[in-house]
């Protein structure tokens, strides 16, 4: 990898707080945990989506472990209860069939009406502009991160009656604002071929591992990706599971560097630069 480091200057929300209202338990109908900025600037929201069989709390530390710039976190639970286990473990949407096999072809719908209620939530209530709103998600946690930016895309330009996703500042017609920040989805796949006649401009990257990983995805589910994201940064790398190491992390935060906003301090713009990489 060469020495040089891509920076950006990204113009910050003119409307929105520099502190946002905290997500309430009452419009967020799962637990999660909410963390604001370490800097006091709440300029982006991380939303992180955990694995199949997880909990929401592993990755509310991962969230504060990144200590992203104005960067507040919002780490949810799955919905739904593993049958059978009695452990504490969650899926996004029904994923075995009455055998406990896994579903070859399951349906989100559930996770995607959850995530609409939540982002609704945000943007109306707490004042979160849905360009500043980027997901993270890890398997079934990625899927749902990135099935849920296309069907955000494809519902806020939808015609106004048809629309059930709350609109972004009256003031802005701008693609860009009606689009989700960014998504990051490790090992998750889309779940369907998509099918948009305008790809969805949110920069996605996918991280993932090849054969034999456990986490290894289809073959054909960059291609897939890319026919329904303008943008896709494909990351592949050996191992298995979550990235763990700083050389793993690097890509993803240099790409969070590109693309989360920076609002001005004292009248001046900050260059936005690679952050650290978490501790693993």
């Amino acid at each position: 990898m060469s020495g040089e480091r891509e920076i950006t200057i990204r113009e910050s929300s003119k409307t929105s707080p520099r502190v946002k209202t905290s997500p309430k338990s009452s419009a967020i109908p799962v637990p999660f945990s909410y963390a604001a900025s370490d800097d006091g600037t709440d300029e982006n929201l991380l939303i992180l989506l955990h694995g199949l069989g997880d909990t929401h709390l592993p990755f509310s530390k991962l969230g504060r472990s990144l200590r992203l710039p104005q960067t507040a976190t919002l780490a949810l639970r799955a919905p739904e209860m593993i049958p059978f286990l009695y452990e504490e473990a969650y899926q996004w949407y029904t994923s075995f069939d009455n055998l406990g096999e896994l579903l070859e072809r399951p349906n989100p719908t559930p996770a995607l009406e959850l995530m609409t209620k939540v982002v609704d939530h945000l943007v109306k209530d707490c004042a979160w502009p849905p360009h500043r709103i980027h997901l993270f998600g890890f398997a079934q946690g990625g899927s749902v991160a990135a099935e849920f930016a296309l069907r955000y895309w494809r519902t806020a330009n939808s015609p106004p009656q048809k629309s059930s996703v709350s609109p972004p500042n009256p003031e802005s017609t701008s693609a860009v604002s009606y689009s989700l920040g960014s998504v990051v989805s490790v090992s998750g796949p889309l779940l369907s071929y998509p099918t948009v006649q305008k790809p969805c401009p949110t920069p996605l990257l996918i991280f993932h591992r090849p054969r034999p990983a456990d986490t290894a995805m289809p073959s054909d589910a960059v291609t897939g990706m890319k026919k329904g994201f303008t943008k896709v940064v494909e990351v592949k790398m050996k191992g298995d599971g979550m990235p763990r190491s700083r050389e793993e992390w690097e890509p993803i935060m240099r790409f969070w560097s590109e693309h989360l906003g920076r609002r001005p301090i004292d009248g001046l713009y900050e260059v936005m630069s690679g952050a650290a990489p978490p501790r693993v």
